[in-house]
């Protein structure tokens, strides 16, 4: 019997997703594990294998197409499998889908005399027809054997809103005159455009801003800097029958120079270890206080930012975190990370700094219950403690707290640990 290749659920709870482009033609001969297209979550865009061996007689969605999660959008025919069996299965398939949703569909409300709708669409292509009133009657599906599917209702709002615009302002032509350009969100984009929107809706934040001296972190990381660069240089100076000493300094600090984002993750990690009440998700039923810190750190992509996770932050060396951070911020851009490498998180940092902003508020990425959000460091006049007047670099930063799980005075203990450790950095490494 042919097999179908439907859309995984590769990220929790995700209703559907984008299929970016097919890797394989129709007619193509592929393995069990061949990746035969690319699919694109709310977060990455990863692989989808054929999962059985034969031939791809037959691609049911192109290349930008929504398709719900467990929707069939290929089809594989193995050896010996007859090519008239693949329409009775897609037709069986169909049938199924509509067995489904009439099984978990709750009883019409509408009387007996009014028989509940039997068009054949998708269940979240119904829920949008039911959303924005229009009749999946009047639809002409483009779906797997008619089928109305999600494409189908937003191109139906596009042609009556478009109807609408026109019949307001008939003197305005769009095809001579745009007025805008419409974009389509990505998945990625509509995703972040609900959490916020959740997050901000439903966590009470409350905002603490700070402030501390960089000049001893800055001192620190050239000298690490410099001694990792000269012992790299020394190695490679060696004879080739030393040159491949294990525990060379060169290893020890790593050929990778450490970044000020590098002390700032390192700094935030040390001090939700010593302050585990900040570690913290809130919940309906229980606060969560977690035993080890994994930090979420925001990366911007095109079309939006993703926030990789470094794991058990609290354990790593600097060494090992500035090695980690710089290959998933690498994959993140190129939209590679695996599910588990954006999934999670107790707290997130987010660094404006590089793009010269001083200090903003971000917004916490539910369910976690703080983000840090960081600025510039600028060379600022500053009062000296024997009260004289001089200059000094100063970064500015702002803890975003949810007072569910935080209160005011503890976030306080927060900031003032934060700041120790940024200001006396050689502490945070030992």
């Amino acid at each position: 019997m042919p097999t179908l290749i439907r859309m995984p659920e590769i990220s929790a709870n995700a209703a559907a997703a984008q299929l970016v482009e097919w890797l394989v033609e129709e007619g193509a001969t592929v393995a069990a594990d061949d990746v035969v297209a690319s699919i694109e979550t709310d977060k990455a865009v990863v692989d989808l294998n054929a999962g059985a061996a034969g031939t791809l007689v037959r691609r049911l969605a192109k290349a930008g197409d929504q398709v719900a999660v467990g929707a069939a959008v290929a089809v594989v025919l193995g050896q010996g499998e007859r090519a008239d069996a693949v329409d009775a299965l897609l037709a069986q398939d169909g049938k199924k889908a509509i067995a489904n949703e009439a099984a978990t569909s709750p009883a019409p409300q509408t009387p007996a005399a009014h028989p509940p709708e039997r068009s054949f669409a998708s269940p979240l292509a119904r829920k949008l027809a039911r959303q924005a009133g229009i009749p999946l009657e009047e639809l002409h599906g483009s779906g797997p054997l008619g089928r109305v599917v999600k494409r189908d209702i937003e191109r139906a709002q596009a042609a009556r809103e478009a109807a609408l615009n026109q019949a307001a302002n008939p003197a305005i032509n769009p095809a001579v005159n745009p007025a805008f350009e419409s974009i389509p969100h990505t998945p990625m984009r509509a995703t972040i455009a609900r959490r916020l929107r959740e997050s901000k809706q439903h966590i009470p934040h409350f905002y603490l801003r700070g402030k501390c001296r960089m000049e001893a972190l800055y001192a620190l990381r050239a000298q690490l800097n410099h001694a990792g660069q000269r012992d790299e240089d020394l190695g490679q100076e060696r004879p080739s029958s030393e040159a491949h000493h294990k525990h060379s300094a060169a290893e020890r600090h790593g050929a990778r120079r450490f970044s000020v984002n590098d002390f700032i993750i390192k700094a935030a990690a040390c001090t939700l270890r010593d302050l585990p009440d900040t570690n913290v998700i809130w919940t309906d039923s229980a606060m969560q206080r977690y035993r080890q810190v994994d930090i979420a750190v925001a990366v911007a992509i095109p079309g939006g930012l993703i926030t990789p996770v470094l794991h058990a932050v609290e354990t790593l060396s600097l060494s090992q975190l500035s090695t980690t951070m710089a290959e998933l911020a690498s994959r993140a851009r190129e939209s590679r990370l695996l599910p588990h490498e954006y999934q999670g998180g107790t707290f997130s940092i987010s660094n404006l700094g590089m793009y010269g902003v001083t200090e903003f508020a971000a917004i916490i990425n539910p369910p976690q219950s703080a983000i840090l959000a960081v600025g510039a460091s600028n060379r600022v006049p500053v009062v000296e403690p024997d009260g004289s007047l001089g200059t000094g670099v100063v970064m500015e930063y702002t803890l975003s707290v949810d007072h569910r799980a935080i209160d005011g005075a503890l976030a306080a203990k927060w900031m003032a640990r934060f700041q120790h450790y940024m200001e006396h950095p050689a502490t945070m490494l030992v």
